[in-house]
């Protein structure tokens, strides 16, 4: 999601990384265990793992329950800026004396597996050994079609995380006697009720654009799901016919959030992590735009940490709760979500401890101890089949309004058939940049930024 996230988790939001940076892996990284030995032992060893996420509270919970089993392992979780991910793992993964484990994602986000796939080594015999010949039917489908490259599995998914939801303070909506918002016009009410007894209503950090592509994507699937996905791969146009239509429709939802006064004064220019996050851990703000990686902070302890990581002293901890994207188009297609696999763990093909390494991915990925501990940080959807939270287990600020609701959620949004980015190629993805903040701004038309668009996808 997902700070780390992130945090975070959130995810998915650094730069593209450059052409410069790909030609240098693939000219640097004819690598050894493409599917044949590892080096090193299996059983033990230290080895460092490089990620943008999970935040460091759940790493250090994933890594002491991988101890458990290996207790001859040491793993160091070193945490990456989400926007300087690429530009450092770049250099980081020719080099001997880089990280062991490394994170990837689907798309062209940060961390992308095109990019990185030549610096990790084929991870198809370790899920093949764990977990059978039939091993691609036991595990998400999104953790492997987004995290594969020309038949080679570059990452192993730890789970998934979707978005197209908002995350409400119950707190303050119940101080306020106040609902979510189910339309435009609700909303609207809700923020005038909240800004006139000085409280902030909704928070984004619009000038970080993989979030803003998050909520033009809800707004999309409300008006007619499925469509976004299809623009993207050239099977609908931004331009022309119904669809024209429809995406016009909506790039002016989305400009209306900001003549409206939904967005808050500023979103441009602020980053949704570490700004629009932080002021919303401080208790500034009644709502945001974040997904299912979000979960996490119902947590009682992951809360804490958070709020302090903030800047609040002594932390009341927020009962945070999710609730449906509201029906701006008026459509009545509420509900939708779209996610991807969160990241997925490559192993470098670089590293001298090959094999410690694939002991720890593989088992963070496909055993039932590892998913259990993924699925009970409540950071990630795992993408083990049948493995859910324990509820019963799990710390939640306030049990009585989340258990219910947060269970769920889980529910609907691994049901979720629609992909976040990994159908979002990078030329796409500068385009949507330019796009959403544009219209967003005032500085590009909806015709251009739509236009704009429709120039990635065309055929040359």
């Amino acid at each position: 999601m997902q700070t780390s996230k992130k945090t975070l988790s959130a995810r998915r939001v650094g730069a593209v990384a450059a052409v410069a940076a790909a030609s240098l892996l693939l000219a640097a990284c004819t690598l050894g265990g493409q599917g044949g030995a590892t080096t090193g032992d299996a059983t033990k060893g230290s080895i460092t793992w490089w990620g943008w996420t999970p935040d460091a509270n759940n790493a250090e919970k994933l890594i002491a329950a991988f101890n458990e089993e290996y207790p001859d392992i040491e793993v160091e979780f070193v945490s990456k800026p989400i926007d300087s991910y690429d530009s450092v793992l770049s250099p980081a993964i020719t080099s001997s004396d880089g990280p062991d484990v490394f994170n990837v994602a689907p798309g062209s986000a940060n961390g992308g597996v095109d990019t990185f796939g030549p610096g990790a080594i084929d991870l198809t015999p370790a899920v093949e050994k764990a977990l059978g010949s039939d091993w691609s039917s036991k595990v998400s489908e999104l953790g492997v079609s987004g995290l594969t490259v020309e038949d080679k599995l570059v990452g192993l998914s730890a789970g998934a995380v979707y978005s197209g939801n908002l995350w409400i303070n119950q707190g303050i909506f119940d101080e306020y006697g106040l609902e979510p918002p189910t339309d435009l016009a609700s909303w609207k009410q809700v923020c005038e009720t909240l800004e006139a007894a000085g409280e902030g209503c909704f928070v984004q950090g619009a000038g970080q654009w993989a979030f803003d592509m998050d909520t033009f994507e809800a707004i999309v699937e409300n008006i007619e799901p499925g469509l976004y996905q299809k623009a993207s791969v050239g099977e609908a146009s931004y331009t022309e016919g119904d669809s024209g239509q429809k995406f016009t429709q909506a790039m002016e939802i989305w400009k209306s959030l900001f003549d409206e006064g939904i967005m808050q004064e500023g979103a441009v220019g602020l980053q949704q992590y570490p700004d629009a996050n932080n002021e919303f851990m401080q208790g500034k703000y009644a709502m945001i735009m974040m997904g299912s990686w979000y979960t996490q902070y119902a947590v009682k302890d992951s809360m804490v940490t958070a709020m302090e990581a903030a800047g609040v002293s002594d932390p009341d901890p927020i009962t945070l709760v999710p609730v449906d994207f509201p029906d701006l188009a008026g459509t009545g297609n509420v509900g939708n979500m779209f996610g991807d696999a969160d990241y997925g763990l490559a192993v470098s093909g670089r590293s001298d401890n090959q094999a410690a390494a694939t002991t720890f991915v593989t088992w963070l990925a496909t055993s039932q101890a590892g998913q259990q501990s993924v699925a009970d940080t409540l950071n990630n959807i795992p993408a083990l089949s049948g493995i859910t939270p324990e509820w019963d287990q799990i710390d939640l600020v306030d049990p009585k309004a989340q258990a219910d609701v947060l269970s769920a959620y889980t529910e609907q949004a691994a049901a979720a058939t629609q992909p976040r980015f990994a159908s979002i190629s990078s030329e796409l993805n500068t385009a949507f940049r330019d796009a959403l903040v544009g219209v967003a701004g005032g500085d590009v038309s909806v015709p251009d930024a739509l236009g704009n668009l429709q120039s990635v996808v065309d055929p040359e």
